[in-house]
């Protein structure tokens, strides 16, 4: 492992100015980015450990209704927080999928959006990568690619994004809070990744130095909690990343749709929301046809980068599997396999 500096602030505002430096990188858990210093992936300078910065680590309501949630959050303890999961059930089960219960002990709200992609070729660093190293060339583009991109990939780069937890969130149109030596700003997280076009390397609109210092969800997205799920294909069921996944949260009137709520994972370098489906959903009542056309339409600019062509076939079907369960309603107990679309709703109340 490369050697670097080591600091540790003791706000906010000297976390960025330290974090400013060339070379630096901001340290919470350290789940992801331990790996990739390890691996010689990720070399930096400086480490700015924000592990102990203080009121970053609250679930705070707010008074809209909307709920805020600090950046040092642990993903368990967002998961397990029984309003927050009563509210954005979606959420709570996109969380609780995701790796083991010791990383979601210790993983962080903050690095759960900023974590890297697993693609083999960006942790090899014999493989070319250009989001590793710009310019050097795409290996996993005629490599094993069948976990890669379907939508927004580019010849630079085919990566997908990893995160559970962001399907759901970009869906509830929840907003990003940003420090940074010009003050404080906020972006939709729909719009804070980059899709990779011929800069891979930028994979979000951070500028350096920034810090995320915590999440917002408004109060609109509580009103989809009775017809909510998330779903997600993985290659074993426990401690693995989505092949394919989706976030379907619905909002029921009169006996018809009166609003939709739909997100993919596993397709794209970004999480994915399909808007176009979103508009077919919107207003109509709920059947298998009509979450068939939503799920083609979800798809309809998706294109195999290698061998992959399969999961575009794979995400219509969950992304069907996900409106129908989100239509009959949100469950009173998490399934005893969270986000499983095999898996009995057996597990313990959470969402009740």
């Amino acid at each position: 492992m490369k050697p670097f500096d080591y600091v540790r602030p003791a706000t906010v505002q000297a976390a960025v100015a330290a974090a400013a430096e060339p070379g630096a990188v901001y340290l919470a858990a350290g789940t992801n980015l331990l790996d990739l210093m390890k691996g010689g992936v990720s070399r930096p300078n400086r480490l700015v450990d924000v592990s102990h910065l203080p009121d970053l680590d609250r679930i705070e309501e707010l008074a809209d209704g909307g709920v805020r949630i600090g950046a040092l959050v642990r993903n368990a303890d967002l998961a397990r927080d029984l309003s927050f999961a009563r509210r954005f059930p979606a959420v709570a089960e996109a969380l609780l999928s995701g790796a083991s219960a010791q990383l979601r002990n210790a993983a962080t709200v903050g690095g759960n959006l900023l974590q890297r992609t697993r693609c083999a070729y960006f942790y090899d660093t014999a493989s070319a990568c250009n989001k590793r190293d710009p310019g050097a060339g795409c290996d996993a583009r005629f490599g094993d690619n069948r976990q890669h991109a379907v939508l927004g990939w580019s010849e630079s780069c085919i990566a997908t994004h990893p995160s559970d937890f962001c399907v759901p969130l970009v869906a509830l149109d929840a907003v990003v809070e940003i420090e940074g030596e010009a003050g404080r700003r906020e972006i939709p997280l729909e719009n804070f990744h980059r899709l990779p076009g011929d800069t891979p390397q930028r994979e979000s609109m951070l500028e350096p130095g920034e810090m995320i210092v915590a999440l917002r969800l408004p109060a609109a997205a509580a009103q989809f909690a009775a017809h909510a799920r998330y779903l997600k294909i993985r290659d074993r069921t426990s401690y693995a990343f989505a092949v394919v996944s989706a976030a379907a949260a619905l909002r029921i009137a009169g006996g018809a749709i009166a609003e939709a709520r739909l997100a993919l994972g596993g397709v794209a370098l970004k999480p994915w929301r399909a808007r176009e489906a979103e508009a077919i959903l919107n207003g109509a009542r709920a059947d298998a046809a009509l979450f068939d056309r939503a799920a083609q339409s979800a798809l309809a600019a998706a294109k195999p980068s290698g061998g992959n062509g399969f999961k575009i076939e794979l995400a219509r079907r969950i992304v069907k599997r996900a409106l129908t369960l989100a239509a009959a309603g949100t469950p009173e107990r998490m399934p005893a396999l969270p986000a499983s679309p095999f898996a009995a709703v057996s597990g313990e109340v959470i969402h009740a």
